[in-house]
């Protein structure tokens, strides 16, 4: 009767006792009487020593998961590259082998197709704009049976089980307060709101809360509203310029807010200008460039997010699809941090 793969249900069946009572026995727990244990225990004789497994068992020895951003010259999705690639250690541990793809989202049906290419694995974390082509692309993935969580911003109306990131909303409007904080009405009473062009629902998310809260709470407070600036350092710096040169009377001018790239141009242009230091500038993401700013002056804040946190979050919600965990959604989303020169530690 011996088997090597007995089973604790195995073993429970021969000695007429529940699994519970096993693994009472198998353990030292006490609870249980002399005699129970004496079946147990010739059970285990005729049957062998089971191979007890600790938790959930694993429907797969890896797990294979997808990470798709934009590709392009960007500090920040350089940045969250690189701790995706620094988190490999915490993957393997949980099973997880990661991959990561750049797409080109200047042409989402270009980007849209490239997503519909990447096979063989079992979850994807997405970083996309918010267009028709890209949700059609995520929902094939879901028919197909691989399970798709957005990243940093959503792409609402697909059918992707979760976003994880912080709230971007609430990020704009945290900077708007800030840089509100730092106007004066009857003086400096001007503020700036700087963007690129784009579809990416959290940039987009990032300037309605700006504007909200300063219709609400500071309205006597004036909003320059240029959203289709370059993402370039370059380009920036020449059209901001431009601007601060024919629209903006500089003199009454209290802040930035930047929400997308390009922050080395925007500092150059106030600098051009002499305006920098009485400007406050509000940036996100903790780059490299940016906390080399927040300690020279150059920017006054940089709002961010835990992005460690939010690959590894990601990658656990998709594992706890892949097993079907119960509660495998209930992701804690991030805070909006707000770091100066003084809290960089």
């Amino acid at each position: 009767m011996f088997s090597p793969n007995a089973t604790i249900a195995d073993i429970a069946r021969h000695a007429g006792v529940g699994t519970a009572t096993v693994d009472r026995v198998l353990n030292s727990r006490p609870g249980v009487n002399a005699e129970t244990m004496q079946k147990v225990m010739t059970a285990v004789k005729a049957l062998g020593e089971p191979t007890v497994v600790r938790g959930r068992p694993r429907q797969k020895e890896n797990f294979r998961f997808a990470y798709v951003m934009p590709a392009g010259n960007s500090d920040f999705f350089d940045l969250v590259e690189r701790l995706i690639a620094q988190a490999a250690g915490e993957f393997r541990h949980q099973h997880i082998t990661e991959i990561t793809y750049r797409l080109n989202t200047d042409d989402p049906a270009q980007f849209a197709a490239e997503l519909a290419q990447i096979s063989n694995c079992d979850g994807m974390v997405v970083v996309a704009p918010d267009l028709p082509a890209i949700k059609l692309a995520i929902n094939e993935k879901v028919r197909a049976g691989v399970h798709v969580v957005t990243l940093l911003s959503d792409v609402a109306g697909s059918m992707r089980s979760a976003y994880v990131g912080a709230d971007n909303r609430a990020a704009g409007r945290t900077a708007g307060l800030l840089l509100a904080r730092m106007a004066a009405p009857q003086g400096r009473d001007t503020l700036l709101l700087l963007s690129q062009a784009t579809r990416m629902s959290g940039e987009i998310e990032r300037r309605i809360g700006f504007s909200q809260v300063l219709e609400e709470r500071f309205p006597l407070l004036q909003v320059s509203r240029h959203l289709d600036l370059p993402a370039d350092d370059a380009g920036m710096r020449t059209a901001l310029g431009l601007i601060l040169r024919t629209q903006i009377d500089t003199t009454r001018l209290a802040g930035a807010y930047l929400v997308g790239q390009g922050t080395a141009g925007v500092v150059g242009a106030l600098d051009d200008f002499g305006v920098s230091q009485q400007s406050g500038l509000v940036v996100h993401g903790f780059t490299a460039l940016h906390q080399r700013m927040l300690i020279n002056g150059s920017v006054s804040y940089v709002l961010h997010q835990d992005i460690h946190y939010c690959v590894l979050t990601a990658a656990r919600a998709l594992r706890g699809m892949c097993e079907n965990v119960r509660g495998a959604l209930k992701v804690a989303q991030p805070r909006v941090e707000i770091l100066t020169a003084e809290n960089l530690h």
